[in-house]
């Protein structure tokens, strides 16, 4: 398939690198500022640009789109790409509103086409061991997940991650990582608690979830902290620590009961764009599908609510 960005976004380097690994054909890219697509394409070696997003769309040649645009420009334009023919890979966090989620989707199936959004790490090889140890019982039974992500982000950056016009925070930026990690091993929360610190965007967030079968999960995520990560996943008869669970560049996952398991290190850009690829040659849904965006959107929104109205919120 043949490929078009949306934009000269930072993020743009990571994927493209992981195309260029996975041998995913990138044609062209759609910059506001000419000069800038210009330059952006010479850099990374891609053969056309075009001078506005619009003009990227209604470009024959391209099949699909890759979208990191601000946060509230998600679900727009990743709607005006499908519209315009194309599958669509968006950048995470697809949206907070589960409405937004079902109208994006039903766009791509009117339109028969495949959207996807882009959380990488749940291509890497390291999260697929921690499904394998998870379901067949290494840990027992399990109990309880910790998860992390943040960083240090300065507010007088003009960075989008601070504008609450552009739908920005910690939660929106890396906590929904946590979010898709607690809930791909536990399911659908229950009942979520949250604090945020920060007002009109979260600087940080803190949360606690309630899952079915007694699991109980807590994660926090900054942009005004140290850099820090990690996932650990407690069983009755084991423990799970991994220390770079959302990257993956230095995989690996420890036990508890001592030893550790070593995981081939992996471009995961590269295969969500094959993931989608894949799906659209097989005439599939991808992995992260309707059912995923929508409950990572209805988690968000409701651990925000929590923090907002300063009480749980069942789901």
């Amino acid at each position: 398939m043949r490929w078009g960005i949306v934009s000269t976004a930072n993020i743009n380097a990571k994927l493209i690198a992981g195309a260029r690994d996975a041998g995913v054909e990138l044609l062209a890219v759609g910059s506001r500022d000419a000069a800038r697509g210009a330059a952006f394409a010479e850099e990374f070696g891609i053969p056309r640009v075009h001078g506005s997003y619009e003009a990227l769309l209604a470009d024959d040649d391209v099949e699909a789109v890759y979208n990191p645009l601000p946060n509230s420009l998600h679900v727009p334009w990743s709607i005006r790409a499908l519209e315009a023919g194309k599958h669509v890979l968006c950048e995470k966090p697809l949206t907070r509103d589960v409405g937004l989620v079902e109208q994006a989707f039903d766009v791509a199936d009117r339109e028969g086409r495949v959207l996807m959004e882009a959380f990488m790490w749940r291509f890497h090889p390291q999260t697929a061991k921690i499904l394998e140890l998870v379901r067949s019982g290494t840990i027992g039974q399990l109990r309880h997940i910790n998860a992390r992500f943040g960083y240090s982000l300065d507010p007088a950056s003009g960075n989008v991650r601070w504008n609450a016009e552009l739908e920005g925070g910690a939660l929106m930026d890396v906590g929904c990582y946590c979010v898709s990690g607690m809930r791909m091993l536990a399911g659908e929360p229950l009942r979520v608690s949250a604090e945020r610190v920060g007002e009109g965007v979260d600087g940080r967030l803190a949360a606690v979830l309630r899952f079915a079968d007694d699991v109980t999960a807590t994660f926090d995520c900054a942009m005004d902290v140290y850099n820090r990560s990690g996932l650990e996943v407690v069983g009755d008869r084991d423990t799970l620590w991994i220390a770079d669970p959302w990257h993956g560049f230095s995989p690996g996952i420890q036990l508890a009961s001592g030893r550790r398991i070593e995981v081939e290190a992996v471009n995961p850009y590269g295969r969500e764009l094959l993931e989608v690829e894949a799906a659209v040659r097989e005439g599939r849904a991808p992995a992260l599908d309707r059912a995923f965006s929508a409950g990572q959107a209805r988690t968000i929104d409701a651990l925000y609510r929590s923090a907002d109205e300063g009480r749980a919120i069942t789901l």
